[in-house]
């Protein structure tokens, strides 16, 4: 399976994700949240940083469910969905993942038919790999 590259501006979100928490960039000096990371406010400019917690709700923005042709690892599970989730306190920043029965559980454990755009989620984290998944907030 794929694995996210850390860049420096993006390593302490993995960091963070992989304790548990899910944390997003904001500018030291204006307060504005950001993601991707970036080295730059794109609000004030300035380069001053620190990683806020996030309450980890959403609701799902947008969903795919890709088909073959697909990677050979992921062409197993499928199908499987891939999700955009809006944070709940920042509405602008939006996160790609999978929406999954519980925290580690595999890509396809969650019919298709149960995605929804605007259903409520919270994240969770594969204890394997690190990564956020999400989680319906009420199965």
């Amino acid at each position: 399976m794929l694995q996210p590259i850390a860049d420096p501006d993006g390593a302490p979100f993995w960091q963070y994700a992989a304790q548990g928490e899910l944390r997003v960039q904001a500018c030291a000096d204006c307060g504005e949240l950001r993601f991707p990371p970036r080295p730059c406010c794109p609000h004030c400019q300035s380069f001053a940083s620190e990683w806020r917690a996030m309450s980890g709700r959403g609701r799902v923005w947008s969903y795919v469910v890709p088909h073959p042709p697909l990677l050979p690892d992921y062409a197993e599970q499928a199908p499987y969905n891939v999700v955009v989730v809006e944070l709940a306190e920042a509405p602008r920043i939006r996160l790609v993942g999978n929406l999954v029965s519980r925290a580690g559980a595999a890509l396809n454990s969650l019919p298709p038919e149960r995605l929804r755009i605007g259903a409520r989620v919270h994240v969770v984290f594969d204890e394997e790999s690190g990564l956020p998944q999400w989680v319906l907030e009420r199965p």
